[in-house]
């Protein structure tokens, strides 16, 4: 029982973590304006953490649905809300494709000390708009397929 209980608080608060990291990076992506390195340090810092949570949620849910710490994976299969959820996923996936190899980019002209790139701040902030929606869309799926939702 402690286990299922770790694993549900832990992808509930990796929810909120990825949601406040996400926001935070928009916000420091739209103040880029005048290039400065805390600027670029913020943005960074909200994409390290927005990926760690991201990762959080991945591992939390791989192991609540299929590890056979819940309802098991025919439950999760045959709901509804879990394909929402997934389709959910997978979008916020593709739309991080470009905004994350940037980033990997921006890391690496920072160590080389050359001058970055920041002509995508502005889209990039937007798709992490995108995405902070698509996360709430996800926790509304989640508390829904938590109740049976969908199940008839």
């Amino acid at each position: 029982m402690f286990v299922q209980w770790f694993l549900a608080a832990t992808h509930l608060l990796a929810f909120a973590v990825a949601l406040s990291a996400v926001l935070a990076r928009s916000k420091a992506l739209r103040s880029f304006s005048n290039i400065a390195p805390s600027t670029v340090g913020r943005v960074l810092i909200a994409d390290n953490i927005w990926g760690i949570s991201a990762l959080v949620l991945l591992v939390t849910g791989g192991l609540r649905a299929f590890g056979g710490y819940e309802k098991g994976s025919d439950y999760y299969l045959h709901q509804p809300l879990f394909h929402v959820k997934m389709t959910l996923l997978v979008l916020i996936l593709l739309l991080e494709l470009a905004p994350m190899i940037r980033f990997i980019k921006w890391r690496m002209a920072l160590v080389r000390g050359t001058r970055l790139d920041v002509q995508q701040a502005g889209p990039f902030a937007r798709i992490s708009h995108v995405q902070a929606l698509l996360i709430v869309l996800m926790m509304i799926a989640a508390s829904g397929m938590a109740r049976g939702v969908g199940l008839g």
